[in-house]
């Protein structure tokens, strides 16, 4: 009888003992990787497996194919998802990381997962963050990480600043709550300096088309020019960058951001007043609630004029918070042809010009466009632009680029919409910035020899706004490392957890290394990494940021590869029975404990591999896992019939068969129809009065990498005293693999009007006879010349025909 529980405990304490999934240094290298979890204390769910299924997947079939498979797991564990547990349980947040470090390993170990424990990392351990740190350090000292004052994200409910990243639709993207904008110092580190990098890097790359298309998107290149403009009775230049340069002899006014540097210095007495209440209503704003076309476009004149280098026009200058002071230049030139501009001097009586009509030189449109009853914003034709009349938008793009660059008051640039990333958190759980500051020596840089700098214990870590670890006397009693001052002070801050996420993956390759973050051998054996799993939700987070640092490590010869991920899968969602994501608050989220207690890790792993595509979202079923367990429990039966005669011709095809669409499948994660197959199998041999030991054999290994404990136990039944990982992955022979017949499709003139079945081995003769002679081809050719034949075997005929 087939009993999971005890099969599923036996193998796995078999797999604990021996050690069979630690790296070897033998054979050649495979290293697949999940994105590592953030140990909640609500424990896993039945989506968490998903992922880490696929690729325990991968690499029992990958050891089984002779290679040397890196496969490890660890937690992220610094951040406010942990914190925030701590704070909701009052109790210190490395306890509560432990306790669900803790529950989570029990958890993932009860499924069976083939990882090699002894590298398993959590980045809130000393001895991992000494190393976050040096890579702080690291980019500080190449003038990557620096610190300034700027406008900021800041979540009054999280009480930290975020990462533009962090921010979805203008809310924190942890607690949904409303972001707005502070100016405060901050830590950052140049991502900007790789924009370029980040996107040409992506050609290279085995990833999702969308993850590619979102990481462009979001840094955002733009190709246009930028312009110098005047201000009026002062010695500043405006410089403004703008995409639509051939609209420039309509600009009449000049739209500043509120909180662009120079609006202070150049408003005039009698507007200071309304210019500094319209910031201070901005700043409560987020940038979708700014940015968004819809709303109501406001703004106020700051007194201040610009001279237009086209024409010689005063451009009133005007602040508005549809512009956004991290954006381009923090200003635009306004004019008749975009629709913000537009209803912004509708609104207040500021003139317009116009200078495009229509290509298709509509008088009906041009009439409107010249009234200014509507707002004309495709590209055309310029009018009232001096000598560049009658050109094209793109062909005055070029040229009047080109005449302000002889000018002096312009120049082609690029510009990108990515912002340096902000790394300063103002909370407790997390790793402290090693930087010290000396009222002598100003900013200075822990020493390497000092890391880690340990995050205090002595704290509040109930989060006020301000970083809790400010009132750390342990923390902050600190002489200079450079002049000895016992005056200076550490930087209170801690780093964004995604930092510490950052580069775990070069961790894993030497997690007992004290010298050095990763050896120079241990990183040169495994990565890149081959494949990486895990959700689309960090496409421009924990994915940009680890190609930002794999980047920095290259520019300074640190490594010899610039990009650490060379194929990337994303799993779909696992929605609850009611077709909605799982959450507490729906009552819809299934405990991966109570499956595995009642049907056993094999059949979960089964199921949620079966349940749909792997990329796709599906919806959870009570009755498709009993559907994989009575599937198992039919394998286990099947091994009643056993014989020691040979397999029959067609078991032996249909095997070969198998063999192929299972290892094609496995590599290319379409594990559904790799289970579909395994059942197909298995139903003909049922059908069968005996089942071969061989046909068993070829069974149990291609069910292994889907249903480990079970497989274990049925190939120790077929007398086997070695782990089934052991065993070389079954080859098939191709003649045995094909179909015996095959579907043709047959073209007329190019178009499909029939389809035959043939024999794969069909000669081009009989093929050409058997399609020309079928009643629909017929009557399309219709006793007409047949000019030419195509034939593409196994796939195509096309009859070409006068």
């Amino acid at each position: 009888m087939y009993n999971h529980k005890s099969i599923e405990q036996k193998w796995q304490k078999y797999w604990d003992k021996t050690g069979l999934f630690k790296t070897r240094n033998n054979k050649k290298k495979y290293y697949i990787l999940d994105m590592f979890p953030y140990p909640s204390g609500s424990g896993l769910h039945v989506g968490h497996p998903e992922g880490y299924t696929a690729t325990d997947i991968v690499t029992r079939y990958k050891m089984m194919k002779g290679y040397n498979v890196l496969h490890p797991m660890g937690w992220d564990s610094f951040g406010l998802p942990a914190e925030n547990y701590a704070i909701k349980t009052k109790i210190h947040p490395k306890e509560t990381t432990n306790n669900c470090i803790k529950k989570f390993k029990e958890q993932i170990k009860s499924i069976g997962f083939a990882y090699d424990w002894d590298r398993e990392v959590a980045t809130s351990d000393r001895d991992y963050y000494k190393w976050t740190q040096w890579f702080f350090l690291f980019l500080y000292k190449n003038g990557l990480a620096y610190r300034k004052e700027a406008p900021v994200n800041y979540c009054d409910n999280c009480k930290t600043t975020l990462a533009n990243e962090q921010v979805i639709q203008g809310n924190c993207e942890r607690c949904k709550n409303t972001v707005h904008q502070k100016n405060l110092t901050q830590w950052f580190f140049k991502i900007t300096d790789f924009a370029e990098d980040l996107i040409t890097g992506l050609d290279k790359l085995d990833w999702p088309n969308s993850t590619k298309i979102s990481q462009k998107n979001w840094i955002g290149k733009s190709i246009g020019a930028e312009i110098d403009f005047q201000i009026e009775n002062h010695k500043d230049i405006l410089s403004i960058y703008t995409t639509r340069i051939d609209t420039i002899f309509s600009g009449t006014f000049i739209v500043m951001a509120p909180e662009h540097p120079l609006i202070n210095k150049i408003t005039t007495k009698e507007y200071i007043e309304n210019v500094q209440k319209y910031q201070k209503t901005s700043s409560m704003k987020n940038e979708i609630e700014r940015t968004d076309m819809n709303k109501d476009k406001t703004g106020v004149f700051t007194g201040a004029y610009a001279i237009n280098p086209a024409n010689g026009d005063r451009m009133p200058i005007w602040i508005s918070d549809f512009v956004i002071a991290s954006y381009g230049s923090g200003a635009v030139f306004a004019d008749a042809h975009d629709e913000r501009d537009f209803e912004m001097a509708k609104k207040y009586g500021i003139p317009l010009k116009v200078s495009l009509k229509a290509k298709n030189d509509d008088p009906e449109l041009w009439e409107k466009i010249r009234k200014f009853e509507v707002c004309y914003t495709d590209d055309g034709i310029l009018v009232n632009s001096n000598e560049f009349d009658g050109l094209t938008s793109s062909e005055a793009r070029e040229r009047i680029t080109k005449h302000f660059e002889e000018k002096g008051c312009g120049r082609k640039k690029i510009q990108y919409k990515l912002r340096d990333w902000l790394v300063s958190r103002q909370r407790y759980w997390g790793a402290p910035i090693p930087i010290i500051y000396c009222p002598i020596c100003g900013e200075v840089p822990v020493p390497e020899k000092d890391l880690p700098v340990t995050l205090p214990t002595d704290v509040d870590f109930l989060p006020t706004g301000e970083s809790p670890l400010k009132d750390s006397k342990e923390f902050n009693q600190v002489k200079c490392p450079k002049c000895g001052n016992s005056e200076a002070r550490r930087e209170v801050d801690t780093m964004d957890t995604f930092v510490c996420s950052s580069w775990y993956f070069f961790r894993y390759t030497d997690p007992k290394n004290k010298e050095v973050f990763a050896s120079e051998e241990n990183i040169h054996q495994w990565l890149p990494v081959d494949m990486y799993v895990g959700g689309a939700e960090h496409t421009v987070l924990h994915l940009l940021y680890s190609r930002f640092f794999t980047k920095s490590l290259h520019r300074y010869k640190l490594i010899d590869f610039d990009e650490p991920f060379i194929s990337l899968r994303h799993q779909g969602i696992i929605l609850g029975e009611d077709n909605e994501k799982m959450s507490k608050s729906r009552g819809n989220v299934i405990n991966p404990d109570d499956i595995i207690n009642e049907y056993g890790a094999d059949t979960l792993r089964l199921y949620e591999m079966f349940i749909g595509d792997f990329s796709q979202s599906k919806p959870w079923s009570m009755k498709g896992i009993e559907g994989c367990s009575k599937f198992l429990h039919r394998v286990w039966r099947l091994f009643d019939k056993s014989d020691n005669n040979g397999p029959s011709k067609d078991i032996e095809k249909l095997a070969h068969k198998s063999i192929k669409k299972v290892s094609h499948d496995i590599e290319n994660f379409r594990f559904n129809t790799a289970i579909s197959t395994l059942m197909i199998f298995t139903n003909a041999l049922y059908k069968e009065k005996t089942v071969s030991k061989k046909s068993l054999e070829t069974l149990t290994i291609l069910l292994s990498p889907f249903a480990p404990h079970i497989s274990e136990e049925l190939w120790e039944r077929l007398g086997y005293k070695e782990s089934i990982i052991n065993t070389k992955w079954p080859e098939y022979i191709e003649e045995l693999a094909k179909d015996d017949n095959i579907e043709m499709v047959i073209q007329v003139n190019g178009k499909v009007r029939d389809k035959i079945i043939v024999p794969h081995n069909i000669s081009k003769e009989e093929a050409l006879n058997k399609a020309k002679n079928t009643e629909k081809i017929k009557k399309h050719c219709n006793n007409r010349d047949i000019l030419k034949e195509i034939y593409v075997p196994g796939k195509i005929i096309n009859i070409v025909i006068s």
